[in-house]
């Protein structure tokens, strides 16, 4: 179904309410996998990080990764949640190629964390996100479908297999059912995941970068018509990896279902893809049921018992949250709600923090993450804080602008250069010969051409219009390519002219 055949998203919800549930996994950023000792470094050469273990050889026992039962705690200590204070691992059967047992070692019944919440702000309006659970997996591997256009497994001439991610610790966050949001439901959404990736941030128990997959949304939908309680059919979009593909998933499958439904149309349960090129999904497999899965616990491992005097220690080390920080920078700054909620829907809080830390100070790291990098990151539509281009080196172009040696115009080119891999800012000033010009002897002849061409000007300022030399510095500026200090060109003007 393209989105042109669809409802408009304005009709499908004055006939329906959407039901969102939300499954995050986070990939830990342990040293080793979750059941053996192979690494997790990210880029290796294919099937060069496996043993025995995570290849599901017959004999080979898995031992639980200390590090990341810590890490699940915390996660489900900041996420307000109850520690289980006796839970275990299960063994979740389906066959995939990209899982050489045949089963996933998850939790099931008995996870590490449960009953918890997470407040988010959409719209000058707080949400309370409830979570039903966190609970302990493993990773799967990675099918790689060659030949084809699109790198999906329809189309493509073979497939391989690189089991290095197979084993990777995950932990997977599902929220209880979403309700009551109405039209801002991919808002909200969106705005969910957002604070949920700061908070793991925070955490430092990974980098939670969607791009890389480290990160990521399966983003369940049902409608029920308005006055109705029982949910509707539900459908999961898979592996959905930004903020802005989670918003525009949620809303594609709202008018998508409406679509359906107001033709007659049944809801297939089932799995869908999701299509960065035109925000569309299409149909994956028929989703199963937890019966389908046939878990039982997992005989191999012990189960995990955290007493409830490591429990309290590990509160103890929670930095400070994300909404607590939030608040304080803004009482710091002295910014407004909107300001805030701006740079918090535009993702670049963190650099901003950054590169005040390389330097700069809070309004020019603003300006330019806020604004110029963020329109950037908008035209190439990716996240701003993967934009090749680092907070030092932004503090730089701070710098150069505080110290007089640029203007705004021209930072603007220094940023194009090292966007476009020239070297840091420093050499793509020297090599496009960017500095402000500001000597006198430099600007006095593209002052006296101005002055020359624009005699009619010239009188005004003369006869005390003096706020028309703004058009005599706007021709040196052009003359001079924007290159010149444009309060020192008006001093000059104005000198030329015997205006005091």
């Amino acid at each position: 179904m393209s989105t042109t055949s669809l409802m408009s998203y304005e009709d499908a919800l004055e006939t329906y309410d959407p039901v969102m549930g939300l499954e995050v996994h986070v990939e830990l950023g342990t040293a080793t996998k979750m059941f053996c000792g192979c690494s997790t470094e990210f880029g290796a050469a294919p099937n060069s990080q496996v043993c025995p273990t995570c290849l599901g050889m017959p004999g080979a026992l898995p031992v639980v990764n200390a590090t990341a039962v810590e890490s699940a705690i915390r996660i489900g200590l900041a996420l307000n949640c109850s520690i289980a204070e006796w839970c275990r691992f299960a063994r979740k059967n389906y066959f995939y190629p990209d899982m050489p047992k045949n089963f996933q070692t998850s939790q099931y019944d008995e996870p590490i964390a449960f009953d918890g919440y997470l407040d988010v702000e959409v719209e000058g309006k707080t949400w309370r996100v409830e979570i039903e659970r966190a609970h302990m997996e493993e990773d799967t591997g990675k099918s790689l479908h060659m030949g084809g256009a699109t790198g999906r497994i329809h189309g493509a001439d073979y497939s391989l297999l690189d089991y290095n991610r197979c084993g990777i610790p995950l932990i997977e966050i599902v929220t209880k059912p979403i309700e009551g949001a109405g039209e801002l439901a991919p808002l909200v959404a969106k705005a969910y995941v957002a604070e949920l990736r700061e908070l793991i941030r925070a955490l430092g128990v990974s980098e939670a970068r969607m791009e890389l997959g480290q990160m990521r949304c399966d983003a369940n939908l049902s409608l029920r018509p308005k006055g109705r309680e029982k949910f509707g059919t539900r459908s999961e979009t898979k592996n959905v990896n930004s903020l802005r593909s989670v918003e525009r998933a949620i809303r594609f499958e709202i008018q998508r279902h409406a679509t359906v439904l107001s033709d007659g149309g049944t809801i297939v349960q089932e799995t869908r893809h999701f299509h960065e090129d035109d925000g569309s999904t299409t149909a994956g497999r028929i989703k199963e049921e937890a019966e389908d899965y046939r878990y039982f616990p997992e005989p191999d491992l012990v189960p995990v018992a955290p007493s409830r005097e490591w429990v309290e220690e590990l509160r103890g080390t929670l930095p400070e949250l994300p909404s607590l920080r939030r608040a304080r920078l803004q009482a710091e700054w002295g910014v407004n709600d909107f300001e805030m909620q701006s740079m918090v829907n535009a993702g670049v809080l963190d650099v901003i923090l950054a590169t005040i830390d390389a330097g700069a100070d809070a309004d020019a790291a603003r300006k330019w993450w806020l604004g110029e990098l963020s329109r950037r990151a908008n035209e190439r539509g990716v996240e701003v804080a993967t934009l090749p281009i680092t907070p030092t080196q932004v503090a730089r172009v701070a710098a150069l602008v505080k110290g007089g040696e640029l203007n705004d115009k021209l930072a603007r080119q220094v940023i194009d250069g090292v966007l476009a891999g020239e070297g840091e800012p420093d050499a793509v000033v020297e090599a496009r010969g960017l500095k402000v010009v500001s000597d006198d002897s430099a600007l006095g002849a593209a002052v006296d051409e101005a002055i020359a061409a624009n005699a009619g000007i010239a009188d005004k300022i003369r006869g005390g219009k003096v706020q028309a030399v703004g058009a005599l510095v706007g021709a040196v500026m052009k003359t001079t390519r924007g290159q010149a200090d444009a309060a020192r060109v008006r001093e000059l003007i104005l000198e030329r002219l015997g205006v005091s």
